[in-house]
C-alpha cells in the first residue's frame, strides 16, 4: 500500500461539516454522455454511457477538499490457485507508473499528490480493491488524469514485480507472526473448502514469490476496466463540473472487450464441526470460532451485527462479563462479516496466561447457547444500538470516512446498503436477535481454532481435550 500524508488536509478530510452524512440530496444534473440512474439519500448515481463506469457523487462544501475513490470489483475472491495474492500485488504495482506518468519523469501519481499536499492510499480485501486521494479541489484534475491513466496503461515490469514481491512477502511474514491473523487465516482455510474465501487476501507465500508477470498482466487485463469499477466523489465540487472532468479522462477508455468473469462457486453445506490448531512462538493464546453466516446483503445481517455487539462489544457484553471479568480472557470480540458472499460470524477470545483454552472455549459456547435458549433483553438491544449509532456517526465523519463506508457497501454488491443496512439495524428487535442466533450459530457449521503459544526454546504443554 502507498500512502502520502498531509496533516492539514487530513484534518479537513476527517472534519465533518454540519450533518455531513445527512446532507440534502443534490438535484440530478444532465451531462451529455452520462445516464442518471438514481438518488438515494444524499448520493446520486450516474453511468458513463461510453463504457459503463459507475459514478457516485455527493457534494459537501464545508471544506475545500474532495475525496476521489475508485473501487474495482475484484478481490481475493476472484483468485485461484497460482494467482492467490495477485489482487494485492497488483495494488502495489499500480503505483509503479505508466508510460505517461512515472517516477522517471517526476510526474507519477504519488509525486503529484505529494506536491499538492494530498492524501492517497490503496487497500485490498476479499471482494474489492480501492484507490483514493483526498485532495484540494483545485488539484483534482491532475489526480483524476493519473488515476484514469493507470486503469488501462500500467507498465507492469518484471523488475517492479521482483521489488514489490519482497515488500509483500514481508507483509505476509508480519501476519505469520501475529497470533490473531495467523489463526484467522487457518480458520478460514478450514471453513471454506470450495469458495475462494479459503485464500488469505495477501495470498499463499509460494504464489507471492513465484507468480509470473504474465499472470499479473492477465489478471489486470481481466478486471481493470471501467465497467468493473465505481468512482465515488465526495466534497466541495459542482456535480456537472466533476462529471465533465470524469468524462474527459475516463470517457475514452473502452469497456472490457469480454464479459467480466463472475464467481459462481457456492460453498457446500457444512455437516459437522471443524477444528484447527496453530502452535507458534508467542505470549498469548487465542480461541476463535467461525460460524457460517450470510452475505452482507442478506436481510438477517443487521440482526447478526447487533448480536455481535451484545456478545462481544465492550464491558457490558456477554463475553466480557463471562470471561474478562473472571480473568479467563484478556479481551473478547464477536463480529458479523459484511461481505459479498456468505462468510463467517467470528468469535475471538485472548486467553489469560495460565488458563486452559478448553475452559475459554467452553464458556464461549455456553454463552452462545444461553442466547439461543433464552434470548436477549430489550435493554441489551438498546445498548447495542446506542453503540451502533455512535460508531456509525464516527465512521461517517468527513468525506473520506463516507467514501470508505460506501466502498464496503459497493464491495458487498450494492452501494445503497450504506443507507438500507443503517435503517434496518435501527429496527432490530430482541426476538430477531434470538432467531438469527439459532439459525446461524450452529456448531455443526462452525470452525474452531486454537492459537497455542510456544515458550522460547520449548514446547507448550499438551492441550486439554476439546470442549464438547
Amino acid at each position: 500500500m502507498k500512502q502520502i500524508l498531509s496533516a492539514a488536509l487530513l484534518a479537513l478530510a476527517l472534519a465533518a461539516g454540519p450533518g455531513l452524512s445527512d446532507t440534502a440530496p443534490a438535484k440530478p444534473v444532465a451531462v451529455p454522455g452520462f445516464q442518471y440512474v438514481r438518488t438515494v439519500g444524499a448520493i446520486s448515481e450516474y453511468t458513463l454511457e461510453s463504457n459503463g463506469l459507475t459514478v457516485l457523487v455527493m457534494p459537501e462544501r464545508s471544506a475545500p477538499v474532495v475525496t476521489f475513490m475508485v473501487t474495482y470489483r475484484v478481490g481475493s475472491r476472484n483468485e485461484v490457485t497460482g494467482t492467490t495474492g495477485a489482487t494485492h500485488l497488483l495494488e502495489h504495482l499500480m503505483f509503479k507508473g505508466t508510460p505517461t506518468y512515472n517516477r522517471e519523469k517526476g510526474n507519477s501519481v504519488d509525486q503529484y499528490v505529494e506536491t499538492v499536499g494530498g492524501i492517497m492510499n490503496a487497500t485490498t480485501s476479499l471482494d474489492r480493491t480501492n484507490y483514493f486521494a483526498v485532495i484540494g479541489k483545485d488539484a483534482l484534475e491532475g489526480y483524476v488524469a493519473r488515476e484514469a491513466d493507470r486503469m488501462r496503461n500500467l507498465s507492469l515490469r518484471e523488475e517492479d514485480r521482483r521489488t514489490e514481491m519482497t515488500v509483500v512477502r514481508n507483509e505476509f511474514e508480519q501476519g505469520e507472526n501475529d497470533p490473531t491473523r495467523s489463526l484467522d487465516k487457518e480458520i478460514n482455510a478450514a471453513a471454506f473448502v470450495a469458495h475462494p474465501y479459503h485464500h488469505p487476501t495477501i495470498g499463499w507465500r509460494s504464489d507471492i514469490e513465484n507468480v509470473p508477470i504474465e499472470k499479473l498482466r492477465e489478471f489486470y487485463d481481466t478486471f481493470y476496466w471501467p465497467d468493473n469499477a465505481t468512482v465515488t466523489v465526495i466534497g466541495d465540487f459542482e456535480p456537472a463540473a466533476v462529471l465533465e472532468l470524469i468524462k474527459r479522462h475516463y470517457g475514452t477508455i473502452p469497456r472490457s472487450p469480454k464479459r467480466i468473469p463472475q464467481l459462481y462457486t457456492v460453498e457446500p453445506e457444512q455437516t459437522g464441526p471443524r477444528r484447527v490448531t496453530v502452535r507458534r512462538a508467542g505470549e498469548v493464546g487465542v480461541v476463535g470460532i467461525g460460524y457460517k453466516s450470510p452475505a452482507g446483503r442478506d436481510a438477517d445481517y443487521p440482526a447478526l451485527d447487533v448480536l455481535g455487539s451484545i456478545l462481544g462489544s465492550g464491558k457490558t457484553s456477554r463475553f466480557y462479563r463471562a470471561l474478562t471479568d473472571r480473568n479467563l480472557a484478556l479481551n473478547v470480540y464477536a463480529n458479523a462479516g459484511f461481505y459479498h458472499d456468505p462468510s463467517l460470524f467470528d468469535v475471538y477470545a485472548f486467553v489469560t496466561p495460565g488458563v486452559d483454552h478448553a475452559e475459554v472455549e467452553r464458556v464461549l459456547v455456553e454463552e452462545i447457547e444461553r442466547v439461543k435458549r433464552d434470548g436477549v433483553t430489550d435493554e441489551e438491544v438498546a445498548t447495542a444500538l446506542g453503540k451502533y449509532r455512535a460508531s456509525t456517526a464516527y465512521g461517517r465523519d468527513g468525506s473520506y470516512a463516507i467514501a470508505s463506508t460506501l466502498n464496503e457497501a459497493i464491495a458487498a454488491g450494492d452501494w445503497t446498503l450504506y443507507y438500507t443496512v443503517d435503517d434496518a439495524t435501527q429496527k432490530v428487535t430482541a426476538a430477531e436477535v434470538k432467531r438469527v442466533a439459532n439459525e446461524y450459530l450452529d456448531l455443526n457449521r462452525s470452525t474452531t481454532g486454537w492459537f497455542i503459544p510456544l515458550p522460547p526454546g520449548g514446547e507448550a504443554a499438551p492441550p486439554a481435550p476439546p470442549a464438547q
